[in-house]
């Protein structure tokens, strides 16, 4: 795929940030969007000492989305429509790729929110009826993508309604060594992706593990 320039809103927190690194590893210019600019340029110089070449730069979300050609939402869901909501004219057509899981944290338990629209990327689909919303990335762990000289070992599934978008993700998410992308069909079932994550969540804290999702069965190797 030819350099992009991959705009982060989120970038400041441990997913994005660690996506945002490999996607600099493999040459696209990095944009970390965030309310703060002080965060953003804290979240790049956190990017500059894992990977010394990256192109990388911080600005205030609605500076970074203009500039960007792919925009990646990493935020916590609670700011998810609100943010959207106010990012929409900026974002226009662009492609979207929402990470966002919706879950709740309360007494020790992980457990996931019910989202109106169905899940995160919908409800990001009906805030941005111009984009190309694509849901993807959920079942990374963010500290092994930080890790940048190491491979990923595990498969990420993408999911929306935009054959074209759908398949630019795929492709982009290939250049991190050791994943594989898999096409999990229309922006509906994002919804299942985003719930999963509560499993992968418990059974990291039942083993003590950072665990990712690997499917059985199907031909084909990640890029190396």
């Amino acid at each position: 795929m030819s350099a992009k320039v991959i705009v982060f809103i989120g970038g400041t927190g441990p997913e994005g940030l660690g996506l945002a690194a490999r996607f600099a590893a493999a040459g696209h210019e990095i944009v970390i969007g965030s309310r703060s600019p002080e965060r953003a340029q804290q979240a790049v110089e956190k990017i500059r000492a894992r990977v010394l070449e990256a192109r990388a730069t911080g600005m205030v979300n609605e500076e970074a989305v203009r500039r960007g050609d792919i925009v990646f939402v990493t935020i916590p869901f609670a700011g998810h429509r609100d943010t959207l909501e106010a990012l929409a004219p900026a974002i226009g057509a662009k492609i979207v790729v929402d990470v966002v899981s919706p879950l709740a944290f309360e007494g020790g338990k992980i457990t996931a929110i019910a989202v109106p629209e169905g899940s995160a990327a919908e409800q990001a689909q009906a805030l941005l009826p111009q984009a190309q919303v694509v849901a993807g990335f959920h079942h990374l762990d963010a500290s092994r993508l930080m890790r940048v000289e190491r491979p990923v070992e595990g498969d990420v599934i993408v999911c929306g309604d935009h054959r074209v978008a759908r398949e630019t993700v795929m492709a982009l998410a290939e250049e991190i060594v050791g994943v594989r992308a898999l096409d999990g069909g229309p922006l509906a079932n994002s919804r299942y992706l985003e719930e999963f994550t509560v499993v992968l969540l418990n059974l990291n804290k039942t083993y003590k593990v950072h665990s990712s999702l690997k499917i059985a069965g199907i031909p084909g190797r990640a890029k190396r």
